[in-house]
Parts: C-alpha cells; sequence; structure tokens
C-alpha cells in the first residue's frame, strides 16, 4: 500500500518535472490571438478552444472532452467556444470542477509593448505576451497539476474531474448561465475551483474571499442637433462636451472618493498595504497621489469606485473649432460586497440624471451587470486548499479581497448552491493583466500547479460524503 507521504512525494516530483512543457503549451496558447470582443475575428477564439482541448485529450483522463457553445439569451447568438471536459467520481469520492478562461483582453496601444503581444517571451524569470498570466495561465495550471497528478497515483484515480475552460470571459461572460444551465449534470462538482485571481505577492499565495460587484454602460449626452461654430455660438450655447464634463464631475468628492447616494461600502478589516507598496504595485508616480478616504484596501476591496474607461469625441487629430453636438462615454463602477449590481446602476443612473445640466438629453444603454462574491470559509474544501497552498508555497496563504469582479461566481453560486467555490489563480502583483507587458511569474506559475496537485491528491483520498 502507498502511503499518504510517499504519494505527495510523488505529486512533488512530477509536478516539478512537469513545468518545461507547461510553460513550453503555455507559450503555445499565447500566440493565439484569442479576443472574443465584438469586432474581432473568431477564428483564433475557435483555433483556441480546439489546442486547448486538444491539450486536454492528450492527459488521458477523460471520458468525454468537447468543444461547445450556449446560446446568448435574449438575441440569436451563440457564445464563444468552451471546452468541457468530464470524468466521473469512482468509490465516494468527491469531483471537483476546474474552471479557468482561454480568451484574453485586446492587445490596446501595441507600441506600448516591449515585446511582441502574441509572442511569448523570457524576460527576468517572467513569461510576457497577452494571455499569459490571465488566464491561459490558469488553463495551464489545471492540466499541468492533472498530468502531475496522474504520473504520481497513476491514471486510475477515484477523484472526478470536470474542466470548464470558457471563451468569452473578458467579453463579459454573455452565454456563462445559458452555458451551466445546458450542462448543469456535466458539471455539477462538489468543489469549483476557479483559477481567474491573484496572490498576495509573488512569494505569498492567497485565496480570495471576497470580490466587488461591477456595472458597466454606455451614456449618451446630446444637447445639439448638429455642430455649431464654437466662435459663433460658443459663450451661449452649450455643447455635449462641456455637460458631460460637469456631469461625470459630480461622481466623486474632492477627496477622490464616490459622491452617488445609494452606493454602500462594506465594514471589514484589511490587512497591513503601504502607500509604498502601491505605488509600486499600480505605477503610481511620486507626484500623484491616491484617492479616496480609508485604509488602501478597503478603498480597493470594500468600497465603490467609477472609472470613466471610453470617450466617444472628436480627436485631437480631428479637433475643430467646433461645438460637439453629442458626447458617449462608457462608465464602469466597481460595487462594494454586499450591494447588487442592478441596485447600484440605478443609483448612479439616477445621480447622472439628476445632474445633468442645461437640459441636456441624457440616454443610457448596454448595461452589464455582476453582483459581489463573499466565500463561505467554514467549509473542509477552504481548509484543504490552505493546507495545500502552504505546502506548494512554502509559506501561509493569506484570504485576500480582490478590487476587480468575476460576475459569472454569482451564476455558479444559483446554479450549484452546495458546492464549495475557491477563488485561487497564478497571477502576482506584477502581472499587468489587462495592461501592455502583461506577464507570468514563472516561480509563481511552479507554486500554483504543484500546490494544486496536492490539492487533487488530496480531495482523491477524501471521502466525498464526509
Amino acid at each position: 500500500m502507498t502511503s499518504d507521504l510517499s504519494r505527495q512525494d510523488a505529486v512533488r516530483d512530477a509536478a516539478a518535472s512537469g513545468i518545461p512543457a507547461a510553460i513550453a503549451d503555455l507559450g503555445t496558447l499565447v500566440r493565439i490571438p484569442s479576443v472574443a470582443f465584438p469586432g474581432f475575428d473568431e477564428a483564433p477564439v475557435e483555433r483556441s478552444a480546439e489546442a486547448v482541448a486538444d491539450l486536454v485529450r492528450g492527459t488521458g483522463l477523460f471520458e468525454t472532452v468537447e468543444v461547445r457553445r450556449s446560446s446568448i439569451p435574449g438575441t440569436a447568438e451563440q457564445g464563444k467556444p468552451a471546452v468541457l471536459a468530464t470524468r466521473a467520481a469512482r468509490n465516494g469520492r468527491p469531483t471537483i470542477l476546474l474552471y479557468a478562461h482561454h480568451d484574453v483582453q485586446p492587445v490596446g496601444d501595441e507600441s506600448l509593448w516591449e515585446s511582441p503581444p502574441f509572442e511569448p517571451t523570457l524576460r527576468n524569470g517572467r513569461l510576457y505576451g497577452r494571455g499569459a498570466a490571465d488566464d491561459k495561465a490558469g488553463v495551464m495550471a489545471h492540466i499541468a497539476a492533472l498530468r502531475a497528478l496522474k504520473e504520481a497515483v497513476g491514471e486510475d484515480f477515484d477523484l472526478g474531474v470536470a474542466l470548464f475552460f470558457e471563451g468569452e470571459e473578458e467579453a463579459g461572460s454573455r452565454s456563462f448561465a445559458q452555458f451551466l444551465s445546458d450542462n448543469a449534470d456535466a458539471l455539477r462538482a462538489d468543489v469549483i475551483v476557479v483559477a481567474d485571481s491573484g496572490n498576495w505577492d509573488d512569494k505569498t499565495p492567497a485565496l480570495t474571499v471576497s470580490l466587488r460587484g461591477n456595472t458597466r454602460f454606455t451614456m449618451r449626452v446630446k444637447t445639439l442637433e448638429h455642430a455649431s461654430h464654437s466662435g459663433m455660438f460658443g459663450g451661449a450655447v452649450p455643447d455635449a462636451m462641456m455637460a458631460a464634463v460637469k456631469m461625470l464631475a459630480t461622481l466623486w468628492d474632492d477627496d477622490g472618493a464616490v459622491a452617488v447616494e445609494g452606493l454602500t461600502e462594506r465594514d471589514a478589516p484589511t490587512p497591513e498595504y503601504s502607500e509604498e507598496t502601491l505605488r509600486d504595485e499600480a505605477g503610481l508616480p511620486a507626484g500623484v497621489s491616491p484617492v479616496g478616504r480609508g485604509t488602501i484596501l478597503s478603498r480597493i476591496w470594500n468600497k465603490p469606485s467609477i472609472t470613466v474607461t471610453g470617450i466617444d469625441a472628436p480627436s485631437v487629430a480631428n479637433a475643430s473649432n467646433t461645438l460637439s453636438p453629442e458626447v458617449s462615454v462608457v462608465i464602469s463602477a466597481r460595487i462594494a460586497p454586499g450591494q447588487s449590481a442592478r441596485d447600484a446602476y440605478g443609483a448612479i443612473e439616477a445621480h447622472l440624471r439628476a445632474h445633468a445640466p442645461f437640459g441636456a438629453e441624457v440616454t443610457f444603454t448596454d448595461q452589464d451587470y455582476g453582483d459581489a462574491f463573499l466565500v463561505d470559509t467554514s467549509g473542509w474544501a477552504v481548509e484543504a486548499a490552505r493546507e495545500a497552498l502552504h505546502e506548494g508555497y512554502g509559506v501561509e496563504s493569506v484570504d485576500i479581497g480582490v478590487g476587480g469582479s468575476i460576475p459569472f461566481i454569482a451564476d455558479l453560486v444559483r446554479e450549484f448552491p452546495g458546492a464549495q467555490i475557491l477563488v485561487t489563480g497564478v497571477e502576482d502583483p506584477h502581472a499587468r493583466a489587462h495592461s501592455p507587458n502583461e506577464s507570468l511569474h514563472l516561480e509563481t506559475f511552479r507554486n500554483a500547479v504543484l500546490s494544486e496537485a496536492l490539492l487533487l491528491e488530496k480531495l482523491d483520498r477524501r471521502d466525498g460524503r464526509a
């Protein structure tokens, strides 16, 4: 009989020996520009899904591996291709669902990248490229951990495993809820691991136990029937840019804190986190002060924020002496845990309508909503995950909140209310996900793979009925 200790040692050895292949496979995935946003070629997303499915099939562990789509509710459209794989539990063992996404953010301004965004490049212990961290590294962490478990204990283990590698997370997961409903039996699990978050730093692992919600929408401000000469009518006629700027300025107070009545805050303690660390991790220059009030992490984890992420207006290159008749802006708000995204949106819309100057015509479209999430940390799976992270990284894990959002977790909770949800990740604070020069810290990746492989080994020994 193989002892638990020797099994764990075998998992350690297998995880370590499998890292070079996992990084090479990650590089292959990074080369595929799988941007799922509207207006981008869908062929790379399809190619990415097939490449991921081939890697899953290559493990030899699953009874079924398919690329599937679901419809987008309320439309005639289909969602982007996702990879679904299943392996049934045996002998009373639990089932674990491993989630990550294979789509990526757009590149943005390519001139800001130090190396081509879809050419994986190694520099100073990091792998650079779009999706190298968010979230193709999550895909490969799951696959590498499964490879290690198979090599260490054999392919005939009893743990049930389902894989769900989504293809549209960055574009809003518009078919996610329908995909869960369509494939509920295949995805049902005792434990769900969402590998799409981060860690405290590049040496300290974290479990994400709170996430802010979000709402995103487009606001159009119109003040004129047509453009007019700014010299002939400026000073008497309000232009749309003036009206929009005045409206937007009311969203924050003089400290930069959100000033919208009806948005709530969560009262919860936060760990020590210095302004110096904030400046280092966020790229905040010495002459620019932070905004908001309270501890820095309370501002990021437990309070709302509002960001203008896009403006449609005449560009600098096309500027003329003209009063703009209309302007459109995209507003993204993060919502404190404890408040619904729809309630928060309602408060923001009401605020903006109340502060529309000069009788400006204001319309709101393209609303998206994602609710906040708080993890129940009392379950046995959380304790098993903390143990595995400690063993994999060599230091105790930290429970963290995250200012970002993973809206689909609310869908997981609704569809699978009995499952324990663990939010993990392979990113460190310098990963620059969504930004130019996104990168993966390779030592963090190694530790994440080992930790997950150790977690899988623990669950393979656990009675799923306990």
